[in-house]
């Protein structure tokens, strides 16, 4: 069985969140902190071998005061952040063990996640050395001016929104992030990219949000309930109802 460590990244500004006066990734979405539920989907995983969290130096003292219990019990290891996302999760890279084969990184502030989702990508990253999960993009996207009209309408076709967890060969991650140069990139997948490898899209869910703004923290609030469900055994007993299948 391969072996994954994964990294969060949680050093962010926070810059357009204004809610509970904290940082989106330590804010209470239905009475624990949104980077609780995100790390939770990973540290019972018997793949699962390191869980780093990358927390700014301005909150590393409150942090690991605050989350004492839960950092103990779950044995999430804290990393310093750096000026930028990338000098984040490089500084984690670092401290990633030579046991885990691939490294996994997953924003602290997207707490939506199913198996099912985290399962997908990471048979896709064993299969490939590097994988994504995103999604379709289905509206229609428009290009502006500096005037703030419209420029052009641009084709979607074969536009994807990228989300986490981005899954890597673990060397591979490194060999990109030692030519990195001075870029600055937005996700793990560019960097992978500009270093010549492949990055399969495994497809997502919508419900797979990153919560950035106040209206992303409500969306949140009310999609817990709309995540899909793990299958029971009560689904294979031959007169129980038929449940209503996912649209996600």
């Amino acid at each position: 069985m391969a072996k994954f460590a994964v990294i969060l990244p949680a050093a962010g500004k926070s810059s357009r969140f204004t809610l509970q006066r904290r940082k989106k990734p330590f804010v209470e979405l239905r009475g624990r902190a949104v980077w609780l539920r995100s790390v939770e989907h990973f540290v019972n995983r018997p793949d699962v071998v390191q869980t780093l969290i990358v927390v700014s130096p301005d909150d590393l003292e409150w942090f690991k005061e605050k989350f004492a219990p839960n950092l103990a019990f779950m044995n999430v290891e804290i990393v310093t952040g750096g000026a930028e996302r990338a000098d984040s999760v490089c500084n984690a890279l670092a401290r990633v063990r030579p046991e885990a084969d691939f490294v996994a990184v997953h924003d602290a502030a997207r707490p939506l996640l199913v198996a099912e989702w985290i399962d997908r990508v990471f048979q896709s990253a064993e299969q490939t050395g590097a994988a994504i999960l995103a999604t379709p993009i289905t509206s229609t996207l428009k290009r502006s001016r500096a005037d703030g009209t419209i420029d052009a309408t641009v084709p979607r076709d074969s536009l994807w929104a990228a989300q986490t967890p981005q899954v890597f060969r673990r060397q591979l991650l490194l060999d990109a992030y030692a030519q990195r140069g001075s870029l600055q990139p937005t996700d793990e997948a560019q960097l992978v990219e500009q270093f010549g490898h492949p990055v399969a899209l495994v497809e997502g869910s919508s419900l797979n949000i990153k919560i950035t703004t106040d209206s992303d923290f409500r969306l949140a609030e009310s999609a817990l309930d709309a995540l899909p469900k793990p299958k029971t055994f009560r689904a294979l007993h031959p007169f129980a109802d038929e449940e209503p299948r996912s649209i996600w």
